[in-house]
């Protein structure tokens, strides 16, 4: 069966609230695939919804072109990984991966062969008969994994699996996850609300707020060609400068601002007059002596610097209470402002994006 899973027109309410508004995708067949947002944004809401804990208030939700309103979790081709796991403490960890196969009425033989190569899939063949209790965070999370793939689901769901672990272990996780699901080839649908974890795991990723599918595309074109203004200031770093357009063609876009005429990429169609943002990311910053009248360059006192080691990051005064940060490389051949210092910076404008004005992550 094909694992193709699309939402159309799909749109969940609680009373007067609307959780999910007119969400359209088609997630791919062995595609990892990520929901992105801030708490509350309705990813969970729409996971619940392919999951079969609910159905839409509109529209549908289709895995393998078969419409599932109706159909309960347990009749459909997926299988979810809670955010707490909900491992049995009690169970061994092969006892734990076999259980959804005891369900089934699958024998004691086939349901240990099947969790014996679950366990060489996750690298854990030597821990079968220990309790889970008496494994690491990132054991039981491979455990967890190797559970729903027991039932050998044709969708694998996992709601912010990672959130509990450390950084380290996230990171290594990241790698692990990704792995098992190019080893297993089936379609992994991943809620979180960490960009590296959507980022680094995924092959597409749809950015979501207030309930609404801002954006979808893969990591780079996430990052670096940001639709809104919400997708630019949630993922990653971004300075924002504010203003109206003053020229515009289907390339470029001039915006006036406090420190001048500064010049980007215009994406979205922008015209003379527009209110917009523009955004420039730290790393596409740089020290210059340019004049300040030169076009895309900044001239601002240094307020605050942070020492990284490879890297320290300035920031300089800006148009309000945020600073604007750019990132300078510890590399001993250049000076390092110090603060309180005015210096100037300018970035390509190719690098910078001049989006329509709109709702910003952290407001």
């Amino acid at each position: 069966m094909s694992a193709d899973v699309e939402l159309d027109h799909v749109t969940i309410r609680f009373g007067d609230f609307t959780a999910v508004d007119d969400a359209n995708l088609r997630i791919e067949d062995g595609e990892f695939f990520s929901f992105l947002g801030p708490s509350g944004c309705g990813k969970t809401t729409i996971l619940r919804a392919v999951s079969g804990f609910m159905d839409p208030t509109e529209g549908e939700v289709r895995i393998g072109g078969r419409n599932m309103r109706g159909i309960g979790p347990n009749r459909r081709p997926t299988a979810l990984i809670f955010q707490n796991l909900a491992l049995f403490p009690l169970m061994t960890v092969a006892d734990n991966i076999a259980f959804g196969l005891e369900v089934r009425g699958v024998s004691k033989f086939e349901r240990r062969k099947r969790a014996d190569e679950l366990l060489a899939l996750i690298a854990l063949s030597d821990q079968a008969d220990k309790l889970v209790t008496a494994l690491s965070g990132g054991q039981r999370q491979r455990v967890a994994i190797a559970r729903a793939l027991a039932v050998e689901p044709d969708v694998l769901l996992l709601d912010e699996p990672l959130s509990a672990l450390d950084l380290k272990l996230r990171q290594h996780m990241r790698t692990e996850l990704r792995t098992i699901q190019q080893r297993v080839g089936i379609t992994f649908i991943y809620i979180t609300h960490d960009q590296g974890e959507a980022l680094t795991m995924s092959d597409r990723i749809a950015v979501m707020s207030q309930g609404i599918i801002q954006q979808v595309g893969n990591g780079s074109e996430i990052y670096n060609n940001p639709a809104t203004a919400f997708v630019a200031s949630f993922v990653g770093e971004n300075n924002p400068f504010h203003g109206h357009v003053s020229k515009a063609d289907d390339q470029h876009a001039v915006m006036d601002t406090k420190f001048g005429p500064l010049r980007g990429r215009n994406s979205q169609g922008l015209r003379a007059g527009d209110r917009a943002i523009l955004f420039v990311r730290p790393e596409s910053l740089s020290l210059t002596n340019g004049a300040a009248g030169d076009g895309n360059v900044i001239e601002s006192p240094v307020v605050n610097e942070e020492f990284e080691g490879h890297f320290v990051k300035i920031y300089l005064a800006g148009e309000g209470p945020k600073p604007i940060g750019l990132s300078v490389t510890n590399d001993g051949a250049d000076s390092i402002p110090n603060v309180g210092d005015t210096i100037r910076v300018a970035f390509d404008p190719e690098r910078a994006n001049m989006l329509p004005m709109g709702e910003l992550a952290d407001e």
